[in-house]
């Protein structure tokens, strides 16, 4: 019953909407006791012949009344028992929602997505079962049997009410065991059904891959492996759950068996009467939803606290990075200072970046070149806190990054990564995200600055066209575009632009840059590339090889001496001339 004590604050901030329920189900519960009391007090009537038409009505009358009550108290209390669970269900999924805007690259590249939807989805609802099913099952059992036992031992007699009641500790130990081996199993399970949903989600978001490989029987084979694997260990469970009701049920039958067995000997004895035994035997159909409870508790009690432990473990991640004690939550815009003595990634030996001092003016355009995994990318990350530096700074007009909050430092920066993000929305929709209250007329800008424009303008319903899920239904260049919109529209001082023009031909590509020279005057532009056409029109060149800055300077200035910008350009415009296309690096 730990799981209760563990969803405590829930309670505690909700105890008014569960005391009325519970007060309710109290009342049900009372009212349930009158009809086995009349139908003995009628069979007493009946074995000693001292009963009327009209008392029989009157009796049937009552009973009437009971019910009806019942029927309006069960109304009430269903509604504030499960509409808390629906509260409760929809206050973790909030918390996990926050949970994961606010953790850093580094958890999901520990993290599967499938098992994070799991987390949201399967184990939420096993909890809301617990705040719902199994709080009702709890008060419920408890005040039934209260009710029923006081009043059988009180109204009836004692020492039968002890007979009938002896089996109940056998079946409290068997039940508790049941509930431990349900637990682990039910884990195993949870598990596995991650495993399952990671997959499926891996598949569908590269369903293309699959099929220009011909992978499709092999992935086939793999879904129906882990289906079986997550049918394995739901059996499992199962086995256990089907143990309940046959042990309940043999337990019950054992307390019919000696209240009659006893009863019988005292009516016998005349110690008992028979509308009394009657009643008692009432009363004791009434304990069987109790009896019953139990197992059926114990089974949703172990997987609400299974999957409130997965829960909790994905709640306790703390963001690597986070706000800094004292950050404030300003930052002017002006120039940027790189002083990075060495950085590595978290758990990596080698250094990605070394000895990298840079000063970059506000405003300016700079370029920077390099090679794949020369640091280009890192670079960008660092400034945009996606990775904190152990050694060194970066700041921007003289503040440090660290001295911000993260909302300050990121209102400052419109970001386009190498891997484009579009959301299951509408084109209008996907490049307003990071600037919602934007007018038609300022998305049709900056998306004609991005050469989107026309494209847009041929789809089905122009800026109001759906697009598919991660962008399914668009280009990769019309993705890249996209994405550049999105960032322009954002009224941010600096823009960076990670690789963002791979997907798109190299005349786009200069009209865009050209674009984004006249449109972005007033902001800084950082470029990172690997073609060196893309940075010509730069104010400023950084090229990295190796995580080092092996040079910097103009392109004209780097043009002029026989450097590494120059060696690239030279080939580059060569391979351009003959083939149309970028050298390799």
């Amino acid at each position: 019953m730990r799981v209760f004590a563990d969803l405590g604050w829930f309670f505690r901030a909700h105890w008014v909407r569960y005391a009325v329920g519970i007060i309710l189900l109290f009342l049900v519960e009372v009212l349930q006791l009158i009809p086995p009391w009349l139908i003995g007090q009628v069979v007493n009537r009946f074995v000693t012949r001292h009963y009327t038409v009209t008392y029989l009505w009157r009796v049937l009358a009552v009973i009437l009344l009971a019910q009806l009550l019942s029927y309006a108290l069960r109304y009430g209390w269903r509604l504030m028992l499960y509409g808390g669970s629906l509260e409760l269900a929809s206050e973790l999924r909030r918390r996990l929602y926050r949970h994961f805007t606010e953790l850093s690259p580094v958890f999901y590249q520990q993290h599967r997505i499938g098992d994070l939807m799991a987390h949201s989805t399967n184990d939420v609802q096993a909890v809301q079962e617990t705040a719902g099913d199994g709080v009702l099952t709890l008060a419920d059992s408890v005040l039934t049997a209260a009710v029923v036992v006081a009043t059988m031992a009180t109204r009836i007699n004692g020492f039968l009410t002890l007979v009938a009641l002896l089996p109940l500790p056998v079946m409290a130990y068997v039940v508790t065991r049941y509930g431990h081996w349900l637990h682990d199993r039910f884990i195993k399970a949870q598990a596995a059904f991650s495993d399952l949903n990671d997959r499926v989600q891996e598949i569908i978001s590269g369903i293309r891959v699959v099929r220009a490989f011909g992978q499709e029987t092999w992935e086939k084979h793999e879904f129906r492996d882990l289906s079986e694997q997550v049918m394995v260990k739901n059996i499992a469970v199962s086995q256990i759950d089907a143990l309940f009701d046959p042990t309940v049920s043999v337990i019950v039958g054992l307390s019919y068996f000696l209240a009659l067995a006893v009863g019988g000997w005292m009516v016998i004895h005349r110690t008992l009467n028979i509308g009394q035994l009657t009643t008692f035997t009432l009363y004791l159909g009434e304990l069987i939803w109790p009896m019953m409870a139990f197992g059926f508790l114990f089974n949703i009690v172990e997987r609400g606290r299974a999957s409130y432990e997965r829960i909790q473990r994905l709640l306790t991640e703390k963001p690597a990075i986070h706000d800094r004690p004292g950050a404030v939550d300003t930052l002017a815009p002006g120039p940027i200072h790189y002083g990075i003595p060495t950085f590595s990634y978290p758990g990596a030996d080698h250094p990605v970046l070394q000895d990298v001092t840079l000063d970059i003016p506000a405003g300016a355009f700079v370029g920077i070149l390099g090679r794949t995994g020369s640091g280009k990318s890192t670079l960008l990350r660092l400034l945009l806190r996606e990775f904190d530096l152990t050694a060194g700074d970066i700041t921007i007009a003289g503040t440090s990054i660290y001295q911000v909050t993260l909302r300050a430092l990121r209102a400052q920066l419109a970001y386009v990564p190498q891997d484009h993000v579009i959301f299951s929305a509408t084109v209008r929709d996907n490049i307003a995200f990071g600037y919602p209250q934007a007018s038609l007329d300022e998305i049709v800008r900056v998306s004609r600055l991005a050469e989107i424009d026309e494209d847009i303008r041929r789809f089905p319903e122009g800026y109001d066209t759906l697009v598919g899920e991660r962008g399914v239904t668009l280009s990769g260049g019309q993705q890249q575009r996209l994405s550049i919109a999105r960032a322009l529209l954002r009224p941010a001082a600096i823009l960076v632009l990670d690789d963002a023009l791979s997907a798109v031909d190299v005349q786009t590509e200069a009209r865009i840059l050209e674009n984004l020279r006249h449109a972005t005057q007033d902001r800084t532009l950082l470029l990172a590339t690997h073609r060196v056409k893309a940075v010509e029109g730069a104010d400023w060149v950084i090229v990295l090889d190796d995580g080092r800055v092996v040079e910097s300077g103009s392109p004209s200035t780097l043009l002029a001496r026989a450097s590494l910008f120059s060696k690239m350009w030279q080939r580059q415009q060569l391979v351009g001339v003959t083939k149309g296309e970028d050298a390799p690096w």
